[in-house]
């Protein structure tokens, strides 16, 4: 039995379906365990499950150009991935929608992940991404249809993270 605070997934989901979202990829993450959920019980949606994720942003500009709308799920840790490759987005003028859950924030257990989590927000600005944060259940969802719509609605890169103190952090 859901929630209202930890049913933001399925708003969330809700609002990129509303957006047009058809293509679903990632790279399997348990912050996103639920959204990969839902796209998968979905047959309106394609989930594609990549091996790195600097394809996905490839893959967003391929669903674009066949008349298709992509959204990448993935872990601030693979932002570092993306980089080189987000130059297509920006040169081509693709839209690319990003969903990116936070690690190395607050009960990280992981001290491997805190470079990169603080470098997620800043590297995504440098390489012209419009970066939105999301903290608690409540504002995700509007937050991913505005980002949605600005990225479609102006052919831009837009990231939506959820932060560390939205997911929960891992225990082991």
């Amino acid at each position: 039995m859901s929630t209202a605070a930890d049913d933001w997934p399925a708003r969330v989901f809700a609002a990129l379906k509303t957006g047009g979202i058809s293509q679903v990829a990632y790279v399997p993450d348990a912050g996103h365990a639920r959204l990969i959920e839902l796209a998968r019980a979905d047959a309106a949606v394609r989930d594609i499950v990549l091996t790195t994720e600097e394809e996905g942003v490839a893959l967003a500009a391929g669903a674009w150009l066949g008349g298709a709308r992509a959204c990448l799920l993935l872990q601030s840790s693979g932002v570092g991935n993306c980089i080189n490759m987000l130059t297509l987005m920006q040169n081509g003028r693709f839209p690319l929608l990003m969903l990116v859950t936070m690690r190395g924030e607050e009960g990280e257990f992981n001290h491997w992940q805190v470079p990169m989590s603080q470098a997620t927000a800043p590297a995504l600005r440098l390489m012209d991404v419009d970066v939105a944060r999301a903290d608690t259940p409540e504002e995700a969802a509007d937050l991913v249809a505005a980002s949605l719509a600005r990225a479609f609605g102006e052919e831009r890169a837009a990231a939506v993270l959820f932060s560390q103190r939205l997911i929960g952090a891992k225990r082991w």
